[in-house]
């Protein structure tokens, strides 16, 4: 049973808190980040459930609790799937299953937190829309179930907005945890000071925090998508173990070289999905910030922090 959730924000570090905290003995996380399995308003689209399957995503309490099988008594164990603080189910998830358990939630500054969220969601394929403010503009649409693209296999998180009302998303772990159940990090201070915040969350779970650890450091990708066909088939052959995944290198080994098949075909296919991302458009994230100033205003006051000038809200009309 896991002891500790780190929740997210997505976007946020978590990637790098996950494989450090992985390193540590008295800590067991499975190597499967994003289990997901607490989130039922996570679960894809019913047409991509095959697929989740496909890339062995916990489809039942047996296959989730299995990831946690290898831990030992003494580690405490723990995962981390982002979407769990967007979730609107996934506290009462986790609550029902572990009443105990301590809580790790990320947060990030809305506008820079919005377009990394968007390159991601391009990345994946679930957004086609490469203008963030045409993509942001469309979210009324969307909700009507308009706009949608075809293969998005979770449609849902393209409601941007809903990923930023922070405050809202952190009481509802406040419904159902106690106070020294949570701990809220702020994505600057993890990036800043990498090592001090790591040893605070193990501090937090009750690991020792004096053990040498592996610090992986901040680093929040950003990249976008030349060719979705080409990224769609890149997911595939690099995460894939049922049979739409051996079906595609069949194909791909019936169409390369020897010499290609040895590593050039993910190679040319992460050339050909991957491309760098354009530049920030400072106007649409102007509007961001002044759109989403009443956020900032809201977290600083929950959190007792003055994030409004940390994050350059009090420049924002």
């Amino acid at each position: 049973m896991p002891d500790f959730f780190i929740v997210g924000a997505p976007k946020t570090g978590t990637t790098s808190l996950h494989r450090t905290l992985r390193t540590h003995p008295q800590i067991y996380m499975p190597t499967l980040k994003e289990p997901r399995y607490l989130a039922d308003d996570m679960r894809p689209r019913p047409e991509h459930a095959q697929e989740a399957r496909e890339l062995e995503y916990p489809d039942t309490l047996e296959d989730y609790l299995a990831l946690f099988a290898d831990a030992t008594p003494e580690q405490h164990a723990g995962e981390a799937s982002a979407f769990y603080l967007w979730s609107q189910t996934a506290a009462a998830g986790i609550a029902q299953l572990q009443p105990a358990a301590r809580i790790i939630a990320t947060l990030r500054e809305p506008a820079s937190f919005l377009r990394s969220l968007h390159l991601m969601l391009l990345w994946w394929g679930v957004e086609t829309e490469t203008d963030l403010g045409k993509a942001i503009a469309l979210e009324p649409a969307r909700r009507e179930g308009k706009s949608v693209p075809r293969q998005s296999h979770r449609p849902q998180l393209l409601n941007y907005s809903e990923h930023v009302r922070f405050v809202e998303q952190l009481r509802r772990y406040d419904a159902r945890f106690a106070p020294e159940q949570k701990l809220v990090l702020i994505y600057d201070d993890f990036q800043r000071e990498n090592e001090r915040t790591v040893r605070e969350v193990l501090r937090f779970i009750g690991a020792d925090e004096q053990l040498p650890i592996d610090v992986k450091n901040v680093n929040v990708t950003k990249r976008t998508v030349r060719s979705h066909r080409a990224r769609r088939l890149m997911y595939v052959l690099s995460n894939g173990r049922g049979p739409v995944a051996r079906s595609t290198k069949t194909a791909v080994r019936a169409l390369s070289t020897p010499g290609l098949r040895r590593g050039a075909t993910r190679m040319l296919l992460r050339r050909a999905a991957r491309s760098e991302p354009p530049a920030a458009d400072h106007a649409v994230m102007r509007e961001l910030r002044r759109r989403f100033k009443p956020q900032v205003t809201e977290l600083s006051e929950y959190l007792d922090r003055d994030l409004v000038s940390l994050w350059g809200y009090d420049e924002v009309d």
